[in-house]
């Protein structure tokens, strides 16, 4: 097994990625608070996340603070598919907090959306 600098990396040399097909979309984001909007901030992205959870489609959504900087709020979504992502961008909690955000926010929110596959590392 070859080595890592932070640890053992679970491949070998002859190991093969599978794709699992049948993809989902993950969602990364990222808000930068200021030091008076940080509490107000996450309250708001902990009611977003626990609505959104409930959602059809959502497979995963969290949100945590960066363990590198206190101020930043950083966002992991799965969604079964393209249009449970976009049905979630149109319900209207989502549109205010994403609207809340950006009048609380350092500087405009992040976000990035991926297509992705499952890959099985053996």
């Amino acid at each position: 097994m070859a080595q890592d600098p932070v640890g053992p990396f679970p491949l070998s040399a002859g190991d093969v990625v599978q794709l699992k097909f049948g993809g989902m979309i993950i969602v990364t984001g990222a808000i930068q608070a200021r030091l008076d909007s940080l509490d107000e901030l996450r309250r708001l992205s902990l009611e977003h996340v626990t609505r959104s959870r409930a959602e059809p489609g959502c497979l995963e959504h969290g949100v945590a603070i960066d363990a590198n900087d206190g101020l930043r709020l950083v966002f992991f979504e799965r969604w079964l598919d393209r249009e449970s992502l976009l049905a979630h961008f149109r319900v209207p909690a989502s549109r205010e907090f994403a609207k809340r955000v950006a009048q609380l926010a350092a500087h405009p929110p992040e976000l990035a959306t991926y297509d992705a596959s499952e890959a099985s590392l053996r």
